[in-house]
């Protein structure tokens, strides 16, 4: 099971608006196994490249979070106070690395003292090129600030901690509903027994 590259021609883009971030339309024919081809009009918004962190502070066994007020959730759910991880565009000519040190600080007010890769994936392929890059934050969670984010951005977040059971329990009642949360805590719970190794194996490499 692995996803592959498709045998297709592509024309465009045609820019349809430029607003945060461009819509664009491409036309395109696919070509099947069996010799057969479909055309297409496919509209998609660019996103390009962004990071999300999950915050995790060994010591107290507590994942870093926080809760950021999203129109589109509001719109479909009647749920606008998100809780979420850490997330932000990938910079042009940025490291993933250091965007991640970079968003974290911005939206906890914490700088990570490590930051470990997690998983990678396409949020929503079907609407956009979004790729997201996950990382495990090591940082302390007395320092959280009540409020953070980037003032240029009007960005207001409530950084908080919450022990990993509590989180783990959130979303396994449906209670939080963002993806990138859902996810990286999906990942905690399959690695939570390593996470002493990697940490470690993480600090080894820094140190060397």
């Amino acid at each position: 099971m692995e996803d592959r590259p498709a045998r297709v021609d592509v024309e465009g883009p045609e820019l349809l608006a430029k607003g945060f971030r461009p819509y664009e339309r491409y036309r395109l024919v696919l070509h099947h196994d069996d010799g057969t081809s479909d055309a297409q009009v496919r509209d998609i918004v660019r996103g390009g490249r962004v990071v999300g962190v999950l915050g995790y502070d060994p010591g107290r066994d507590l994942v870093v979070l926080i809760r950021q007020f999203r129109l589109t959730a509001h719109l479909s759910q009647g749920r606008g106070e998100m809780v979420e991880i850490v997330a932000g565009l990938v910079e042009a000519g940025e490291d993933p690395e250091a965007a991640a040190v970079r968003e974290c600080i911005e939206e906890t007010g914490v700088e990570p003292r490590l930051v470990l890769p997690m998983l990678s994936f396409t949020p929503t392929p079907g609407v956009t090129d979004e790729f997201a890059l996950m990382y495990l934050g090591i940082l302390d969670a007395d320092a959280l600030p009540a409020r953070a984010g980037a003032r240029h951005e009007t960005e207001m977040t409530q950084p908080f901690a919450v022990p990993v059971d509590g989180a783990l329990a959130a979303i396994a009642q449906g209670r939080c509903i963002n993806g990138f949360l859902i996810l990286a805590l999906q990942w905690l719970a399959l690695n939570r027994a390593r996470l002493p190794e990697l940490i470690a194996a993480a600090e080894r490499r820094a140190r060397s």
